[in-house]
């Protein structure tokens, strides 16, 4: 897998996928440019006229309910009820599922669309499979990424999604896969929105290529985590990290790769 993880990389950089985003007000501008960094084409849009125009366009859509209101929600059905009848792959970031009944009944409403991958911490993912109904803080988790294993599973089976819990050790598991990623630094966890950033990504790679969407999430966080590890090394700091992490995103080599690739994969 190791050597088709780089192929992904230079695939999207080269297709420049259009990553239709209907996101958050606190990380617009981070998710736009780290799609512009690693060669994709970010859009953001809401609007209920031309929602279904985008979605149209678009390779992939990313739902992310960081800051929900009635009117975004509305924008949030159409374009994932208009991606499944384009068959466009779509991906859900639930942030903050757990934490107030509008998220939880967002999140059901959005599920029945099946999401192509759903990508969240452990606190959230733990949330929406029900495990841990009130022990969520915000959008951050008061859980590591491989105690939600169960409840990953657990939620793959009943949707058909692709799980991806991010943490320390991100984890993705699709039926009898499962991906152990073992990059990034904990200084990440200091600039808001990387999540975020994570589940875009995500959805620029199975935009590019829809056919292997397993893979393509798997690649999308081998790249996001080793440049974090590698950007930390001349970070001073969080801001300084934000800034040196997009500028590895666009300028990270195959060796530098692969020289930082922790990854394990299992096949139960």
């Amino acid at each position: 897998m190791e050597k088709s993880l780089w192929e992904s990389i230079l695939c999207v950089r080269k297709n420049a996928p259009l990553v239709h985003n209907i996101t958050n007000y606190v990380v617009m501008n981070n998710t736009a440019n780290a799609l512009l960094a690693i060669g994709a084409s970010p859009i953001m849009a809401h609007a209920h006229p031309e929602i279904e125009e985008m979605v149209t366009i678009s390779n992939a859509v990313v739902i992310n309910i960081g800051t929900l209101d009635e009117y975004w929600c509305k924008s949030m059905d159409l374009a994932a009820k208009k991606a499944i009848e384009l068959h466009k792959p779509w991906i859900l970031d639930p942030v903050g599922a757990g934490a107030t009944l509008l998220r939880d009944q967002t999140v059901t409403s959005l599920i029945n669309y099946k999401p192509t991958v759903i990508r969240g911490n452990a606190s959230e993912i733990m949330a929406i499979a029900k495990v841990s109904r009130l022990q969520t803080k915000g959008v951050d988790s008061v859980y590591q990424s491989e105690e939600a294993i169960e409840a990953a599973q657990w939620l793959n089976s009943s949707t058909g999604s692709i799980i991806c819990v991010s943490g320390a050790v991100d984890v993705i598991i699709s039926g009898k896969q499962k991906v152990f990623i073992q990059n990034g630094h904990p200084m990440m966890q200091q600039v808001t929105g990387l999540g975020c950033t994570a589940t875009a990504l995500i959805a620029a790679f199975i935009g590019n290529d829809p056919s292997d969407p397993f893979h393509a999430t798997a690649s999308a966080m081998c790249l996001l985590s080793i440049a974090g590890e590698i950007a930390q090394k001349n970070s001073n700091g969080p801001g300084s990290l934000q800034m040196n992490l997009l500028d590895k995103l666009y300028n990270i080599t195959e060796q530098e790769f692969h020289n930082y690739l922790k990854i394990e994969v299992q096949n139960d």
